[in-house]
């Protein structure tokens, strides 16, 4: 919980509320140690060894391949390994030494997001559905529209004075979380700040990320797109019935207005009695980004500079949605703000904060600028302080001594039949899109996270294992399948891909699936305990940048860069069919998350967003028909869970 001087308190109506006068409203945190003291010295992503990621990588192609394939692919690594891999692995190195402040994926890895021309909705764009308040009379949508945006303005002061706590993932957060930690190490030089961390087994993430979340917009541009950002903004975008508003939330001083003066001009918006939008210009977000960069330019060219300068400088995006969520069937509340019917969304902003008519909360944001870890730290702030310690009360009076008009502004654009066949044209293919993607949901109650701890086996690998053993079920083979894995802990990390398909999860699949199984509940589980074993171990590798798959990624890189002809093993169908992932899955976890999820990366695949808690285990799962049939892979899944569970209760762990 927030530790907030008692002072910081008052009382209204038997209620306690916060104080809003002073420094202490402006800033989320005042950290002990500097918010970048940690960023000098963290560690360089590695390059890895080329022998080792062609071990890596035929590791990986095992279990897909049949044996001539198999052969073939190896035959391809060989010759990769003994010709033009040496020399590339070399031109990465140099490159990589030339540009120390940076990671030898980061440059390559943008590129990649911002010339990819699909739509950002389903394609790119996550999203993280936010528990309700525990007090009913604070999921009004006017109360936690406001107390959300005061911790978010509080949270973007606070990074921007570098006065945010660095993130650090701490092993054993009773021995590091601690004051002893923060004395000690704020008290070491930057340069070394790291490796002091490293003894208390707490290990500093990179931050460079976080600027991108505030007063940013991906804007669409022919062939590739730019990342715009701003910190002069003082206004929000709000989009409500396809209506957009820009409204102040910051004084001329650059202090966050007064949480009664907020309140007031949500409220405003909100009591707008305008009819929705007929014509809604953020239905162009959802559109190819070189049709939506043809139009936008002819938007700005036509009288729009200024509309679409409001746009791209606020600093977030909050949509007010009018539905409401059915906690017996969440998927279509999950569904609407993944990606919505585009017409109360601006997929283009760094994020979209978004609440619906119930209070319900949740961040819909854009990939390109940076990954799950910024966009969690921020989430898991805002819900913390807003659940714990909120500015606003139910009870609080709107006052706000501006008039609506000068601080409230509709932002208005002109239109041309250029720009509203545009709309209507990105109108029908977002509705094709919506139409053909299926979204399900799992909650198992028979595994969890404690009783994985119990029977001494890794919850994540129980749950990979999981969906191999359902794909299994449902078509009878194995598929290339990404993990997304943070490399936070270097300097400009990314991700890494784990994966999670393995030669023994394929054993394991096997045995239990075969009809006249030999294979006692023992050998089960010594299965099982092998493909838990594996899974860390390629969990820790992706993690300290031990992967293949983005150093392959970079040598592909390196050639085209060089004009070097592609070598063999990138023409090879096994690479191609190894980055199609069929299964895209990726997992967060935290007591402010309700939900996550996020759209198959292929047509013809899955996207699985999941979380293992102490009581259940959960997954979104998203796919398009008729390329793949979702309910069933739910029920197969839920078969595969049952088999896991009849296992982990009939049997012993290895050794044991």
């Amino acid at each position: 919980m927030l530790r907030v001087p008692r002072s910081n308190f008052v009382f209204l109506r038997g209620k306690t509320t916060r104080a809003s006068s002073g420094e202490d409203y402006q800033y989320l945190q005042r950290t002990r140690i500097p918010m970048l003291h940690f960023q000098p010295s963290l560690p360089r992503l590695p390059i890895p060894a080329l022998e080792k990621t062609c071990e890596r990588y035929l590791a990986a192609q095992k279990p897909l391949l049949i044996d001539e394939a198999f052969r073939k692919t190896n035959d391809n690594v060989d010759r990769f390994m003994t010709t033009t891999g040496p020399k590339l692995q070399e031109l990465l190195k140099q490159k990589d030494s030339q540009n120390k402040h940076t990671s030898y994926i980061s440059e390559p890895w943008f590129d990649m997001y911002l010339r990819d021309r699909v739509p950002l909705p389903i394609n790119y764009n996550p999203l993280l559905m936010m528990n309700p308040d525990p007090r009913p009379e604070y999921n009004n949508q006017l109360v936690r529209t406001t107390n959300l945006v005061i911790s978010s303005l509080r949270f973007m002061n606070s990074l921007r004075a570098q006065l945010l706590e660095p993130e650090v993932f701490h092993l054993n957060p009773a021995k590091s979380d601690t004051d002893r930690f923060r004395t000690i190490t704020s008290l070491t030089p930057s340069i070394i700040s790291t490796y002091v961390a490293y003894a208390f087994k707490a290990f500093p993430l990179d931050m460079s990320q976080y600027q991108g979340l505030f007063g940013a917009t991906r804007i669409p541009e022919t062939d590739k797109d730019r990342i715009y950002r701003t910190e002069k903004s003082k206004h929000v975008l709000v989009i409500r019935n396809g209506n957009m508003y820009s409204v102040d939330v910051m004084d001329e001083t650059g202090n966050i207005e007064q949480p009664a003066t907020l309140l007031a001009r949500f409220k405003h918006v909100l009591e707008d009695n305008r009819p929705p939008n007929e014509t809604p210009l953020s239905l162009l977000t959802t559109e190819n980004r070189d049709t939506w960069a043809e139009i936008r330019y002819h938007l700005h060219e036509n009288g729009n500079e200024k509309a679409l300068l409001d746009v791209d400088s606020a600093l977030f995006c909050i949509c007010l949605d009018n539905s409401k969520i059915d906690p017996d069937q969440p998927i279509p509340m999950i569904r609407d703000f993944l990606l919505g019917d585009g017409t109360n969304r601006w997929f283009d902003k760094s994020f979209s904060l978004i609440v619906a008519k119930d209070g319900t909360a949740g961040v819909n944001f854009e990939h390109s600028w940076g990954d799950g870890v910024a966009v969690l730290r921020y989430f898991q702030e805002i819900y913390k302080e807003t659940t714990n310690a909120p500015f606003v009360h139910p009870e609080l009076e709107p006052k706000d001594a501006n008039a609506s008009g000068d601080v409230v502004k509709l932002i208005e654009f002109k239109l041309d039949s250029k720009i509203r066949d545009g709309i209507i044209a990105a109108q029908n293919h977002h509705n094709a899109i919506i139409d053909s993607l299926d979204m399900n949901y799992i909650k198992y109650n028979g595994i969890n996270k404690n009783i994985c701890k119990q029977k001494k086996i890794s919850p994540d690998s129980v749950m990979q294992l999981g969906f191999q053993l359902a794909f299994y079920k449902q078509h009878g083979q194995f598929v290339a399948t990404y993990e997304s894995c943070s490399t936070a802990a270097f300097r400009h990390g990314r991700t890494e891909t784990m994966r999670p398909c393995t030669s023994a999860t394929k054993e394991f699949c096997e045995a239990i699936e075969r009809k006249q199984n030999p294979h006692s509940m023992n050998d089960l589980r010594q299965m099982m305990d092998k493909c838990s074993t594996i899974h860390g171990q390629l969990t820790k590798e992706a993690a300290m940048g031990q992967g293949f798959d983005r150093h392959l990624f970079g040598l592909r890189h390196t050639a085209q860069l060089n004009d070097i002809p592609l070598p063999c093993i990138f023409e090879d169908p096994a690479y191609a069919a190894i980055n199609r992932n069929i299964l895209s899955t990726s997992t967060l976890s935290s007591p402010a998350l309700l939900a996550g999820g996020f759209g198959p990366v292929v047509k013809d695949g899955y996207g699985i967003g999941y979380n293992i808690q102490d009581g259940f285990l959960g997954c979104v799962i998203t796919s398009y028909k008729p390329e793949r049939n979702g309910s069933d892979f739910v029920e197969c899944l839920r078969s595969a869970y049952d088999d896991i569970a009849n296992v982990l209760n009939s049997s012993k762990p290895s050794g044991k």
